[in-house]
């Protein structure tokens, strides 16, 4: 790895350790940094204090770096599959997908039970997995072209697929009862105040599995970018691989999805940056769009929870109102670029 790039990755992790730090320090309830390690390393422990970490700012924290990693992994790729820079899992209606699926899996089993245990919130990520895969084959249905993804058609299909999708959201919702009807609602817009031990238990194995496939597949993702009978002169079975790399974002948004609600524009802005941080090729930068992302789910959870107390905004809110202008502004470069 060239230094440079060294150098940008410790900085990232040194500015994730310090949002982590000020998330657990900071808040309704403020925890001096003494007080902190005592309740982390067990000397002298208040119950209270453990009680504040472990249970509540923890399960935050732990929610929204995995979020954010892995929207900003899926996000890379997604970009790379479609050759689109404006491709995100939020504007091509996967989130929505998987979202619709979710509240429907909520609205069927969320009020049989008053506490989530391990096996009903197991079972969230899965069906997010088939409203997920159903955009996705929408995708391919409507954006599908001489044989290949139509660059100029996925956004226009993406963003039709978002809105049919959210439509069904919001509809199941409406069915459900006030109680779950106003968690729905939290959940849709992309919070993550109801994080907790349980659904991270839930959706870590999607991780897991998926997040490092993606990175292995570094080399393959810089070879896609080319032309598609280039890609096929090199003996790369173009579409079987895109296939494989789709279903495995689906899987890790479907996860994302299923512990935070819908993050937008994350899987978009994420990737720019570390493009223009690292270069175009994937193995220096897919991992860093990850990090980024982590550190973009934290600060606008972070942001949320402290810039209007006590009240406090869903961090999906935060990042939509950041990563509207900034869509704007690719789709003007872009359109510039092209003319």
């Amino acid at each position: 790895m060239p230094k440079k790039i060294g150098v940008i990755y410790a900085v990232l992790i040194v500015l994730i350790l310090a949002v982590c730090y000020f998330s657990i320090t900071m808040g309704a309830f403020s925890v001096h940094p003494a007080e902190l390690l005592s309740a982390l390393f067990g000397i002298n422990p208040n119950e209270q204090y453990g009680i504040l970490l472990f249970d509540l700012r923890l399960p935050r924290i732990a929610t929204a770096g995995l979020v954010g990693l892995g929207l900003g992994i899926a996000g890379a790729v997604i970009q790379a599959v479609t050759r689109n820079g404006l491709a995100d899992p939020g504007i091509l209606g996967i989130n929505a997908g998987a979202g619709a699926a979710i509240v429907g899996y909520m609205l069927i089993f969320h009020g049989q039970t008053e506490t989530a245990n391990l096996l009903s919130a197991m079972g969230m990520p899965f069906f997010g997995l088939l409203g997920g895969l159903l955009a996705a084959v929408f995708i391919f249905m409507f954006a599908w072209h001489g044989g290949n993804l139509d660059s100029a058609r996925i956004i226009l299909v993406g963003i039709a697929i978002n809105s049919g999708f959210s439509a069904i959201s919001l509809y199941l919702s409406l069915k459900m009862n006030p109680n779950d009807y106003e968690m729905a609602m939290v959940w849709r817009n992309g919070s993550i105040g109801s994080a907790n031990w349980t659904y991270i238990q839930a959706a870590l194995p999607w991780f897991l599995l998926l997040i490092p496939f993606l990175l292995a597949k570094c080399r393959l993702l810089d070879t896609i970018r080319f032309h598609e009978d280039t890609v096929k002169s090199l003996g790369v079975s173009s579409n079987a691989e895109k296939t494989l790399l789709l279903i495995a974002c689906v899987g890790i948004i479907s996860a994302c999805v299923s512990i935070s609600g819908s993050m937008a524009f994350v899987g978009l802005i994420a990737p720019h940056i570390a493009r223009r941080l690292a270069g175009v090729l994937h193995r220096y930068s897919l991992l860093l769009s990850g990090l980024i992302g982590m550190f973009l789910v934290l600060c606008a959870d972070l942001a949320g929870k402290l810039l209007f107390q006590p009240s406090e905004v869903p961090a999906g809110i935060l990042l939509a109102i950041f990563g509207v202008p900034y869509f704007l502004y690719l789709l003007f470069r872009q359109k510039k670029a092209a003319s």
